[in-house]
């Protein structure tokens, strides 16, 4: 991933809280006639290895699993919040017009060694920390265990676990740090006045930036 300096994030801690908030990424590995691709939810054990481990489950009948790898390493894509730019939100566009369109967003990219899992204690242990993760945020969440186990384990027979052990990790925050205080502020506001998600989002992680400065 190509990453300016200006445009980077190094804190580990950040970059963990991103791939929690985000959740879902592409999982991409190589294999002798090319690559493949699954969009898979993960989570983050982040008191195990130097850099955490992912966790994750995709269909048994997903052929990345089952085809061999070219090697073992796995590269993992977060996309978080984004939305584009109009230069209409540039003041500058008042004065000289030199301003073009852009697109603001965060990006993490992970590389790490990947193993499939076929355990089914594992997989029940995976399927549950995730379901619970989610499930929180609801005021009556469902467990794991409210279905009936038999069922359970016919669902487990269906899935492959998915372990990705950490190696690298890269983050890449494009929220217009390249331009002036007064810029990025008139860009927050254009992006609060859209009452988009993604762009409110955007717009107070901008914020957020700005305030930490």
């Amino acid at each position: 991933m190509y990453i300016p300096e200006h445009f980077k994030e190094n804190d580990l801690q950040l970059l963990h809280t991103a791939i929690k908030d985000i959740q879902v990424a592409h999982i991409i590995t190589q294999h002798s006639y090319g690559v493949e691709a699954s969009f898979v939810p993960l989570f983050l054990d982040t008191q195990q290895e130097e850099k955490g481990v992912l966790y994750g489950h995709i269909a048994k009948a997903n052929t990345q699993w089952k085809e061999p790898l070219t090697n073992d390493e796995a590269l993992v894509i977060f996309t978080g919040a984004n939305h584009y730019i109009t230069p209409s939100w540039y003041p500058a566009k008042q004065t000289h017009h030199k301003v073009v369109p852009t697109w603001n967003y965060v990006m993490v990219h992970v590389r790490g060694k990947i193993e499939f899992i076929q355990d089914p204690q594992e997989l029940l242990s995976i399927v549950t920390k995730i379901t619970d993760i989610n499930e929180k945020r609801f005021n009556e969440p469902w467990h794991v265990r409210d279905a009936p186990t038999d069922y359970i384990q016919s669902m487990l027979k269906a899935i492959i676990g998915i372990r990705i052990t950490i190696t690298e990790i890269k983050g890449k925050y494009k929220l217009s740090q390249n331009y002036n205080e007064d810029t990025q502020q008139s860009i927050i506001n254009g992006l609060r006045e859209t009452k988009d998600n993604d762009g409110i989002k955007v717009a107070q992680l901008m914020q957020d930036q700005l305030n930490n400065n």
